[in-house]
């Protein structure tokens, strides 16, 4: 099995999807905030210098993170193949990771663009909302995924709950740092024919059908 990475806007189905297939393949799902977090609860030289970046608000440079990707990419569950979020964020990174893949001797696995269109994946983001209870999700602003009383959880009754970053503002910054580095980073993989297209303004089930499909019979690249 290839090594996978998502490319996708705010609230297209990223975590949805990595999560399924991480349960369908058994291929472990990587997130570089994860593998930050992570390292700085340590105490070697690496982690707490990790620790005081985060503290003080700072960017991680590239290199920490791509020395803790390596690490992480030379464990045991890593040998069949994995599914990276949230990294590559741009260009640069990308051609970074390349020449890491290289001197390992790893596949460079194919990239995944999940498609979605700015309106719909805003109304994803407003219209969602949350029960903490059991962890349903619904949403006001789609039909069909209205919960049947208003504000309240289908499953368990429990009341529903709105995200703080589910808001217009939060999203239309989100958008636009995804407009300014993934863009770039799609030419960049369709130029090494790496890119495979799915619609993922499907239902949830569909677009995972659409992903196995490529993972296991291959599709014609964008």
């Amino acid at each position: 099995m290839k090594s996978i990475i998502f490319i996708a806007p705010p609230a297209a189905g990223k975590g949805t999807q990595s999560k399924k297939i991480s349960e369908k393949y058994h291929m472990p799902h990587i997130s570089t905030g994860d593998l930050l977090r992570e390292a700085s609860k340590g105490n070697t030289e690496l982690d707490l210098k990790i620790k005081q970046l985060m503290e003080s608000g700072s960017l991680i440079p590239d290199e920490i993170v791509l020395e803790l990707l390596k690490e992480r990419l030379l464990q045991d569950d890593c040998k069949n193949g994995y599914i990276f979020d949230g990294f590559p964020r741009n260009v640069s990174q990308a051609k970074t990771y390349d020449q890491m893949l290289e001197e390992m001797k790893f596949d460079h696995g194919i990239v995944i663009y999940l498609d979605v269109p700015k309106e719909l994946c805003k109304k994803r983001i407003l219209g969602r909302r949350l029960c903490p209870n059991c962890g349903a999700i619904y949403n006001n602003l789609i039909t069909g995924m209205e919960s049947k009383v208003e504000n309240q959880c289908d499953r368990c009754g429990h009341k529903l709950e709105t995200r703080n970053d589910d808001n217009e503002t939060t999203f239309e910054t989100r958008y636009q740092t995804y407009l300014e580095n993934t863009l770039p980073l799609l030419d960049y993989y369709k130029r090494l024919g790496m890119l495979y297209h799915v619609d993922s303004t499907k239902s949830t089930e569909e677009v995972f059908q659409s992903i196995i499909e490529i993972l296991e019979r291959g599709v014609s690249h964008d």
